[in-house]
């Protein structure tokens, strides 16, 4: 029938309230409950929408964690729906920094120096990331893209290599963007479509192709900027503690007195 029907009632308590919680320094979960029992809550220090500045000396981000490459044949971009398996949240003393950690810990590789890029952008978005696009060539990186976005690449003053689209292959003499991908030639591809994109079937091979052969792989602008200019601040040597470690690992150089358990105890 036509009657709407509550899938879900998520009040968001297991994962963004805590985590927000403890960014902010605050316990939104029991400002919550003192609200709804009529209590007072002004001891609190809880922030308005007006605060600005808070916390003052550090940025946290929590990035999702996506399961692709387990579910064959899915379009590994994102809609509406959620889709994320799981959640990372980092601290940094930027947001650059926190950034960089929390997709580094969903098991995001960093391109190496010199690597190659791979670029395919929907046309409305193509001059929004020049600027990015220069970022990735100015830290090192061989830029390659699609013939629309190298031809705007290119035109904007920004050195790339133009390959042939997914579905033209044998067609030209043009590298093509599958073969490249599949051969691990590529150590980054960023692709972003959008409801005006034409080339449906070339972009879902960009980034099936990717995910499969875990290349990887960016599919928002944002993201591509914010991704560019951490990049930039973690060679200009501005960003510290990227280098993960295990929880045990952790134990094996934490002294007694770091530790907030007694040795005998389990923590």
């Amino acid at each position: 029938g036509s009657d709407p029907m509550c899938i879900e009632c998520n009040v968001r308590a297991s994962r963004s309230f805590p985590f927000v919680s403890k960014t902010m320094g605050v316990d939104f979960i029991e400002a919550a409950t003192k609200a709804i029992v009529g209590a007072d809550t002004s001891d609190m220090n809880l922030p308005t929408l007006e605060t600005r500045g808070r916390p003052s000396n550090y940025v946290g981000v929590k990035a999702p964690m996506f399961s692709f490459g387990r579910l064959r044949g899915s379009d590994p971009v994102l809609g509406v729906e959620m889709a994320s398996t799981g959640e990372v949240a980092c601290f940094g003393a930027n947001k650059e920094e926190a950034f960089l950690k929390a997709l580094l810990s969903t098991g995001f590789k960093m391109p190496k120096k010199d690597g190659n890029i791979l670029f395919s952008v929907q046309s409305s978005l193509e001059n929004d990331m020049t600027h990015s696009a220069y970022q990735l060539h100015e830290l090192g990186y061989n830029l390659f893209a699609t013939k629309a976005t190298g031809e705007v690449l290119q035109k904007n003053g920004v050195p790339c290599t133009i390959v042939g689209y997914p579905t033209e292959e044998g067609e030209s003499d043009l590298p093509n963007a599958l073969d490249m991908i599949r051969d691990k030639k590529i150590c980054m591809v960023v692709n972003i479509p959008t409801y005006e994109s034409k080339r449906l079937e070339d972009n879902f091979q960009m980034r099936r192709t990717a995910v499969d052969f875990g290349i990887p792989l960016l599919t928002n602008i944002q993201l591509v900027k914010v991704f560019a200019d951490a990049a930039h601040k973690h060679q200009a040597g501005e960003i510290s503690g990227l280098e993960p470690e295990t929880l045990f690992e952790h134990y094996q150089r934490e002294t007694d007195a770091d530790a907030w358990s007694k040795p005998t105890e389990f923590h």
